[in-house]
């Protein structure tokens, strides 16, 4: 069994609670209210904004010059392809950059945040893309694993946005995380910390935009 596959398996818990959080469900099939989805929109531009950071700065732990030009790729099409999407997304939803930039990312964005940006600046490559890992990888298994619904959904949103995570685009660009992990020289064992708090936070970040998550004071 691969190691991509092993990691899996081990948080196979967590993921399948993922996979039937009411957010993605609800996303999917048409139901979720219009406030929520703006919600996570707003908090997912903040997200990637630092997934920008994280893959540049892994550029510099990169082993060898050919990773260091991957995580430099990576970080090239997050900030230019993903962040036009989003313009486009926001625009859609009757927002601009400047007014989604100004708002605070809620608790959970700025701890999981803080973890990939901690991971990158204390630890190596391996270990960095054990963490970046289930953040692509669940949404391709959310979308096939619901993909069947988007027949029935009859939000043009929902379904636009849904689809950039079905297309084969997206496949490959998972791909390449699950590559770079199955030939990591580390041992599951330590890769696991990383690939299944990163998974956790990835249920608690749905489940914060479910809840449209507050600062409590």
């Amino acid at each position: 069994m691969s190691k991509s596959k092993k990691l899996r398996e081990i948080v196979d818990e967590v993921w399948l609670k993922i996979l039937q959080h009411p957010f993605v469900l609800e996303l999917y099939s048409g139901t979720l209210p219009i406030s929520k989805f703006k919600y996570y929109a707003i908090q997912d531009y903040n997200y990637l904004v630092s997934m920008t950071k994280v893959l540049s700065i892994m550029s510099v732990k990169a082993p060898d010059l050919a990773r260091t030009k991957l995580a430099l790729e990576l970080a090239y099409k997050t900030i230019t392809v993903e962040m036009a999407n989003y313009e486009e997304l926001l625009s859609s939803l009757g927002l601009s950059i400047d007014e989604v930039v100004k708002i605070e990312p809620n608790p959970t964005n700025i701890a999981y945040m803080n973890f990939l940006l901690t991971t990158c600046y204390t630890h190596d490559y391996w270990r960095i893309m054990s963490a970046l890992l289930p953040c692509f990888w669940t949404y391709r298994e959310i979308a096939l694993t619901h993909k069947e619904k988007l027949s029935k959904n009859n939000v043009e949103i929902y379904k636009k946005w849904a689809s950039v995570y079905l297309s084969d685009e997206y496949a490959e660009l998972v791909k390449i995380f699950i590559t770079e992990v199955d030939s990591s020289p580390l041992t599951i064992e330590e890769m696991i910390p990383f690939f299944k708090l990163a998974s956790r936070y990835e249920y608690i970040f749905w489940d914060a935009a479910y809840r449209e998550e507050k600062w409590p004071v």
